[in-house]
């Protein structure tokens, strides 16, 4: 009876006429909203309402959330469910929004095995069935300028693609064995070789911050194959094939309307 009404919901939600300013919001903040077909907007559109209305929206830090940032975040993370089978991100129930970066407190041991305790600076961070925590001024940054390989937004909502079946490992849920045989081929022989790269101080398409373990690893995947998704289909053509058949969507063919 619960799916019914949320179905129901949804369904009104996505009825009444897309907002002006939301319209305005999004080609203005979300650059990649140019390069899709009209269609994919519409869908786009319908997304990110539900996104908007069923999340819990909190502004930290002093920040004063607005609709503007709610369409900003919300426009960017559905480009991630365009063409999936999804039910809105389920796990994520709060999206916590900060003016900038800011600091978690974190753990680390080092060489000898001492455990040392410090803060570290983020303008990003994913929990497992927890919120999705963004620093504003990169949100814009990253939202209004493609092409640069750097988007937090899908970097963090990756993570929650991730967490889905569970486990935070670099695999999503995929369809079958077969694929994931196939993704664990490609992905672990990937892993290792940018590992390579960034121990031999070498420069490479993927962020080397892609390099620290294979969560992280999807989630930088998953921001080159939507920003810089031409140079990864030429320089990384079975990582490119992978993730289009899991988005289900092929943005080196994406052309500015």
């Amino acid at each position: 009876m619960f799916a019914w009404f949320k179905r129901q919901r949804r369904r009104k939600l996505t009825a009444a006429p897309f907002p002006a300013a939301w319209k305005r919001w999004l080609e203005a903040n979300v650059a990649m909203v140019a390069r899709l077909s009209a269609e994919e907007r519409r869908r786009l559109q319908d997304d990110l309402r539900v996104l908007v209305a069923e999340k819990h929206w909190e502004g930290c830090g002093g920040l004063s959330l607005t609709d503007e940032m709610r369409v900003t975040i919300a426009g960017q993370a559905a480009v991630l469910l365009l063409n999936m089978r999804h039910d809105y991100f389920p796990h994520v129930l709060s999206i916590l929004v900060y003016p900038s970066f800011f600091k978690v407190r974190q753990q680390w041991r080092d060489e000898d095995g001492l455990v040392h305790d410090g803060w570290e600076e983020r303008d990003g961070e994913a929990w497992e069935r927890g919120p999705v925590i963004l620093g504003w001024r990169e949100v814009l940054a990253d939202g209004r300028h493609y092409g640069d390989g750097r988007n937090v937004v899908l970097h963090e909502f990756a993570h929650q693609l991730d967490f889905l079946d569970g486990r935070g490992d670099g695999t999503p849920p995929l369809p079958d064995p077969a694929a994931y045989r196939r993704w664990r081929e490609v992905m672990s022989r990937e892993f290792a070789e940018l590992v390579r790269q960034v121990e031999a101080d070498r420069e490479t398409l993927i962020d080397p911050y892609g390099a620290e373990s294979p969560e992280e690893f999807f989630a930088v995947l998953t921001e080159t194959f939507f920003e810089q998704p031409v140079a990864l289909a030429e320089r990384h053509p079975e990582v490119y094939a992978l993730l289009a058949g899991y988005y289900g969507q092929n943005p080196s063919a994406w052309t500015a309307h």
